[in-house]
């Protein structure tokens, strides 16, 4: 059944609501999604070392996403008010021209070899390039299932690299990793490569692990934002505006793609994937040309459309690690439904758009902190000791008073059940 990922008023609903209603667009069930399916201490003892607890994060779903003609409901696990509902408002802007398309690279991993005390470096670079063909089968006899799916060591390079205690000899093993995030595979076999590229340099191995400057993995995305549901055509100048100042200033752009981290980082913890390998690579990326620049762009066509775009590394997997050993992470890739690797990382990436889109929108036109504070007040009022049907109200009244802060709220909560402080 094809997922509708339009579902008005979901926030309107109860927890136990809106599940049954993503269930019901999704064809999915949500099993996993209660705190009490999730992992317990004992697993955890089994999943880090010294674990002496869980430690959980607000789970919630993104609406209105289409991502090359499919529809998706997105789940986002993040702590930060307004992010969830950002990304929902955002996709529902491009949805009616079309939704985002996306394209990637493939799913290639690098792993690096360092290789010190070579004598001759450049000599040595091209011993290891003779010897091509026998290293790349080398590699794939460590991972005989990921050649018969249809991965596998594709490529060899090598460099020849300046450091402060000298010329370093520099192997890159470029892997088809499929669908897995691809570290455990590339590490082991750049273990395995080590001593006999060593050997043949003539030098001593020492660094054997994948680069998490993933610019082999690339995402791009794109989408057209209708200019009249954005708030007409001086938000869409504006927003270009402002894509042209995160382009031209460091400090300005940092803050740029944390906005876009914002929705790419909630849907790679969701999926039980490495937030920390993808948030890498995509900084490296934005600082790929020597300096650091956003990794989106904004422009208005000729229909007076907002047009975004954004190519980021995305090293995102559906085998290995938290993905299954993790029953939320499992549930939310469910409900996700992708089926590879790929289609995986083309969402994160349109979600991290459409975050940014969002988060442009309210810089231009409102100022990011009346919608953001708006729904901070009722994080604020949970920390007061409000509870049940007070949040809403003290949150409200907060919001209504435009006064956005925790000793207000203990005001307003004591004054709600009469025992003002």
């Amino acid at each position: 059944m094809p997922v509708n990922s339009r579902i008005p008023k979901l926030r309107e609903l109860s927890v136990q609501e809106r599940r049954s209603r993503i269930a019901e667009h999704a064809g999915a069930d949500t099993a996993g999604f209660d705190p009490a399916d999730g992992i317990g201490v004992e697993q955890a003892d089994q999943m880090i070392e010294n674990a002496v607890g869980v430690f959980g994060v607000p789970l919630g779903v993104a609406t209105n996403l289409t991502v090359n003609g499919r529809d998706y409901l997105v789940p986002m696990a993040i702590e930060e008010p307004s992010v969830v509902a950002a990304a929902s408002n955002a996709a529902r802007m491009a949805r009616g021209l079309g939704g985002l398309r996306a394209s990637t690279t493939g799913p290639v991993m690098i792993a690096q070899i360092q290789i010190v005390d070579v004598p001759n470096p450049e000599a040595a670079r091209f011993r290891v390039l003779e010897a091509r063909e026998e290293v790349l089968a080398r590699a794939d006899e460590q991972d005989p299932v990921l050649v018969e799916l249809g991965g596998g060591a594709r490529d060899l390079e090598v460099r020849a690299v300046p450091t402060a205690s000298g010329t370093h000899l520099v192997v890159h093993l470029v892997v088809d990793v499929r669908d897995a995030m691809g570290a455990n595979a590339v590490n082991t076999m750049a273990e395995a490569l080590a001593p006999r590229l060593a050997e043949l340099a003539g030098g001593r191995p020492l660094l054997r692990i994948l680069s998490n400057k993933a610019d082999r993995r690339l995402v791009r995305v794109h989408g057209e934002f209708d200019a009249e549901l954005l708030g007409g055509e001086r938000v869409v100048d504006d927003i270009v505006l402002a894509s042209d100042f995160a382009s031209a200033d460091p400090y300005r752009a940092a803050t740029h793609n944390k906005g876009i981290m914002n929705g790419i980082s909630a849907v790679v913890l969701a999926t039980g994937n490495d937030t920390r390998a993808v948030e890498a690579g995509c900084h490296a990326h934005a600082a790929r040309d020597g300096a650091y620049t956003a990794l989106s762009r904004f422009e208005k066509n000729a229909a007076g459309n907002l047009v975004g775009t954004l190519e980021v590394p995305m090293a995102v997997g559906l085998v290995g690690g938290a993905t299954r050993a993790h029953p939320t992470a499992r549930a939310a890739i469910r409900l996700l439904g992708v089926a590879t690797a790929v289609e995986l990382g083309e969402v994160v990436a349109a979600v991290g758009l459409v975050q940014n889109l969002a988060a442009c929108r309210a810089l231009a036109a409102e100022g990011i902190q009346r919608g953001h504070m708006a729904l901070h007040a009722r994080t604020l009022a949970v920390s007061a000791g409000a509870a049940g049907p007070e949040i809403s109200e003290v949150a409200a009244m907060m919001v209504a008073a435009g006064r956005i802060r925790e000793e207000y709220a203990r005001q307003v909560l004591g004054e709600l059940r009469g025992t003002p402080a």
